[in-house]
């Protein structure tokens, strides 16, 4: 009776070393992708790519009857992020740097790889700072990557004023501006970050060709304007009267706080202070619980 064969395998090393060179090498390439807005071009090989990959073997497998394939366009995709997709796909391994790892997840995503999604996502928590948090957080919520959004808001809660002096954070989606101003645990006083989401605000009103006010209503009812003492609230009307930003009716309801001062009624309003949030004479007349 014949025994059972045995697999035993060669050193990993050269094996990967190998196909490594073989990553954007025109040397027997059957395909090329067009790439990213400066649309460099890059060399790879149909076969590799469709056995590793479901995302590849439906898009190379239109071209096969075709004659000569044109070039594959792929213009999201930035050409580095785009080449350590190849690589990971080549290697089964990748090197990864903090200043594209976003794109590579991205990409990772798109592509329905999730082998390499995980090892993102452990680089981006390693690497996590004021810097990337808010760009982090933006991924997180446009993919619905539950964990990751809960460690960038964990971070920024510990350090958001600086987070909030971030282009990350002015590049912030509404959605992804909301869930954060949920949050009571925000290390920041609510005048500045008024400020901040007005700036937030502008930014949005420039790139979209919009009216301030329109960009910012999604998330100014997330702002607590009854935290605010009375000559904020006066210079912050102001402000609004000379640029709309701030709905009238919010900043009533804020008024009334004030107006109600020590009854009951004062008390009913629900407004809860932040942990940043600085004292003011007012606050003792209101319910303000910290979660």
């Amino acid at each position: 009776m014949e025994t059972a064969g045995l697999t035993v395998h060669g050193q990993a090393v050269p094996f990967s070393t190998a196909l490594r060179s073989l990553v954007n090498n025109p040397r027997y390439s059957d395909v090329r992708f067009v790439v990213g807005q400066e649309r460099q071009e890059v060399f790879a090989h149909r076969c590799l790519l469709a056995c590793r990959c479901n995302f590849f073997q439906r898009l190379l497998s239109t071209d096969l009857d075709s004659g000569v394939p044109s070039p594959v366009v792929l213009s999201t995709v930035p050409a580095e992020a785009f080449l350590a997709v190849l690589e990971f796909l080549y290697t089964n391994s990748v090197a990864l740097h903090r200043h594209s790892v976003l794109e590579v997840l991205t990409a990772a995503l798109e592509y329905g790889l999730e082998d390499l999604r995980e090892l993102c996502l452990e680089f981006v928590v390693k690497v996590l700072d004021v810097e990337l948090v808010c760009e982090a957080l933006q991924v997180a919520v446009t993919f619905g990557l539950g964990p990751l959004q809960e460690r960038c808001t964990a971070f920024i809660e510990a350090h958001s004023q600086e987070a909030l002096q971030t282009r990350g954070f002015l590049e912030l989606s509404a959605s992804a501006l909301l869930a954060l101003l949920h949050s009571d645990r925000l290390c920041v006083d609510e005048a500045e970050l008024v400020r901040a989401v007005r700036s937030w605000a502008r930014v949005g009103a420039a790139v979209l060709e919009r009216p301030v006010a329109e960009v910012a209503a999604p998330v100014v009812g997330e702002l607590r304007l009854e935290l605010l003492a009375p000559a904020e609230l006066s210079a912050l009307e102001e402000q609004n009267r000379r640029e709309p930003f701030i709905p009238v009716e919010q900043l009533v309801e804020a008024w009334k706080c004030h107006a109600l001062r020590g009854g009951t009624l004062a008390r009913s309003i629900p407004c809860r202070r932040r942990r940043g949030t600085l004292p003011r004479e007012h606050h003792r007349f209101l319910d303000l619980p910290l979660k």
